[in-house]
């Protein structure tokens, strides 16, 4: 009876060992941007707001030049042990204006990289772009272009959320959400972001994301990543 209690014990512990480890070796950090803009349809790359507090995805009202892109990265490497394996990632972005009803929006990784200025305007019209801005024709403004009109991105649809009324929404962790991060981790020199891709088929979709300029600290955009550090 005694060496069965024993054996029982023994079990008992290193499978709490085994718990304990997994859950040592599992560490969550939580990343903000490390810039963020709006791209601002217009084909000689006039307009952009790389400080304002909102980003701006979807198509507005406007009669011409009304789509809205959001542009935003995180610096992986900086926070992320090199080496590690990423098991999961979601992003959170507070949505602060929505005049446009229920909207997908979808992330698509960045092929390219891109910049952000001192442009300022609170709303969707921009401001004029200054020296380093991300715009419609420019990942640096204004010597430097993208190779397609509105950014260069994957068609590869990384993750994608349906938004509404204001609130706080979240990109659930995706396989290739994972694998961009992975990517980011590995090769920080490939590491462009996200684009923030709205519905642009008509008008009046648009949807505003509170930004890393936003004064809310707590409505500004978050990664959590999930890793296992080797």
């Amino acid at each position: 009876m005694l060496k069965k209690l024993l054996l029982i014990a023994i079990a008992t512990l290193v499978s709490l060992t085994v718990i304990l480890k997994g859950s040592i070796a599992q560490e969550i950090q939580t990343i903000i941007p490390s810039q963020d803009n709006t791209i601002i349809e217009s084909a000689t790359g006039a307009f952009s707001n790389g400080q304002g507090p909102i980003l701006f995805v979807g198509r507005t009202n406007q009669p011409q030049n009304s789509i809205r892109r959001g542009v935003i990265s995180f610096d992986i490497a900086k926070e992320i042990p090199r080496g590690s394996k990423i098991t999961s990632v979601t992003l959170q972005l507070t949505l602060e204006k929505t005049p446009g009803g229920d909207q997908s929006i979808e992330l698509h990784r960045l092929l390219r990289n891109w910049g952000e200025g001192i442009s300022f305007h609170p709303g969707g019209r921009g401001d004029r772009s200054t020296e380093g801005d991300a715009t419609w024709i420019h990942s640096f403004y204004d010597s430097q272009f993208w190779s397609n009109p509105g950014g260069d991105f994957s068609e590869r649809v990384s993750a994608v959320t349906t938004v509404g009324d204001k609130g706080v929404y979240t990109w659930e962790s995706t396989s290739e959400m994972v694998a961009d991060l992975q990517q980011w981790l590995d090769n920080p020199d490939d590491n462009f972001g996200w684009l923030l891709l709205g519905n642009e088929t008509v008008s009046k979709t648009v949807k505003g994301f509170a930004s890393s300029e936003n004064p809310e600290p707590s409505a500004q955009p978050q990664l959590r990543v999930v890793y296992v550090e080797k």
